[in-house]
């Protein structure tokens, strides 16, 4: 298999254990590069679990993780600088109230290179430009709307220019419009930037129309991999209730209630 076509990441047979429970099993997967993928699924499905061992963060109890070919390596160096080519879009931003936004995003840069001053300050405004914010270098994440520091927030994440982007909720607390001014960011800066982006999300209309791949976790499985268009002709009743917002079906509302049942 030629580097072009080795996926971005691969699962394979992938295991997921929390606390002594499985909360993924056989998971199998292929991310093809340049592209993105929304990884769907109610509240408590696996989702944030599943970005964990794509990390590094979980290290799985059965089957394999690649990024880019290579096995999430599993000592503290190693993993380190897997890291740096994997960005992290996390649910609240994790913006340091007492830096401004320019020293935000500069962070990564000074953590992890030896560029001198000057030039990681026009990186910093490259970013900030990137994501529509090149005058706000100034302000502080107090004076910022949710949308405002969403986007401040991914360009710390492209910072180290990562081929690999993960987006964990993006869409949480956002309003519709500021909604879509990220997922139409996150589409053009995958494009433009030649990288490769997950979505986990469980903003179905939102998320879907960016995406060239779509999967749905429930119940504690991947249950649909495919595109968008089939997701959305899809007639599997695990599919139809999540896509549909039903109460009842195969999808228990309280997971973690039935999970304790279950157990019992």
């Amino acid at each position: 298999m030629s580097l072009e076509q080795t996926p971005a990441v691969h699962l394979d047979a992938l295991r997921l254990v929390r606390g002594g429970r499985t909360i993924l099993r056989e998971v199998d997967l292929r991310v093809p590069r340049g592209s993105i993928t929304a990884v769907l699924g109610p509240s408590g499905s696996g989702k944030s679990t599943l970005l964990a061992a794509l990390t590094g963060e979980l290290v799985p109890a059965a089957g394999k993780v690649e990024l880019f070919g290579q096995p999430v390596p599993r000592s503290s160096r190693a993993l380190l600088e897997m890291r740096k080519g994997v960005g992290v879009l996390l649910q609240g931003n994790g913006l340091l109230t007492d830096l401004t936004v320019g020293e935000n995003v500069a962070l990564p840069l000074r953590a992890h290179t030896r560029l001198p001053a000057a030039l990681i300050e026009r990186l910093v405004a490259f970013k900030l430009n990137a994501v529509g914010l090149r005058t706000a270098a100034d302000l502080y994440p107090r004076e910022l709307s949710g949308g405002m520091a969403r986007r401040v927030a991914l360009a710390r994440a492209l910072a180290l220019d990562p081929p690999l982007m993960i987006y964990d909720e993006p869409l949480t607390g956002l309003d519709p419009i500021a909604s879509g001014v990220i997922m139409s960011l996150i589409q053009r800066l995958n494009h433009s930037l030649g990288m490769t982006s997950i979505i986990v999300s469980h903003h179905v209309h939102e998320t879907l129309p960016v995406c060239d791949q779509a999967l749905v976790i429930a119940n504690g499985a991947l249950v649909f991999s495919g595109t968008p268009a089939q997701l959305q002709a899809s007639d599997d009743p695990l599919v139809q209730q999540f896509l549909h917002g039903r109460p009842d079906g195969p999808i228990a509302f309280d997971t973690a209630a039935t999970r304790r049942t279950e157990a019992a």
